[in-house]
């Protein structure tokens, strides 16, 4: 090594800058790619769901909004305030559904590795699920019909 000129593979490598500039280029047009893959995915995830009783279904679209609500003949025979929560609690279901089907989106994309995805799941979740519900649902709270 002479005179302080760094060998190659070194800091000032034209050579290995190049390779370490393109391979990072790589990671993020590889990161892009996946990004978008996973933005697609989540922007066309749609949950349906219906209640164990048969008295409404539900589906709900990749935000949580309710897309359609479908009632069951059962419902003429039930009161309206246990049709009313059982309508809810099957929006609650769906919208937990919908959490984890968009972090396991997140993963098969972008991974789990990452600070970045690791925050777009826990928001998702965070936007989706219902953190003051105990988990109870309408066959928890009415029993079968």
């Amino acid at each position: 090594m002479g005179a302080g000129v760094p060998s190659a593979g070194g800091l000032l490598d034209p050579d290995g800058a190049m390779d370490r500039l393109a391979a990072w280029k790589g990671r993020i047009d590889q990161l892009a790619a996946d990004t978008k893959a996973m933005s697609d995915r989540l922007q066309e995830l749609r949950v349906t769901v219906a209640d164990g009783n048969g008295l409404a279904e539900v589906t709900v679209d990749s935000s949580g909004a309710l897309l359609d609500l479908r009632l069951g003949s059962r419902i003429q025979r039930v009161a309206p305030e246990v049709v009313a929560r059982t309508i809810m609690d099957t929006i609650r279901e769906a919208k937990r559904q919908l959490a984890d089907r968009s972090q396991e989106i997140i993963a098969d994309t972008v991974g789990t590795e990452s600070a970045a995805a690791r925050a777009i799941a826990e928001r998702v979740g965070q936007q989706l699920r219902d953190t003051d519900d105990a988990g109870d649902g309408p066959d928890d709270q009415y029993g079968r019909w």
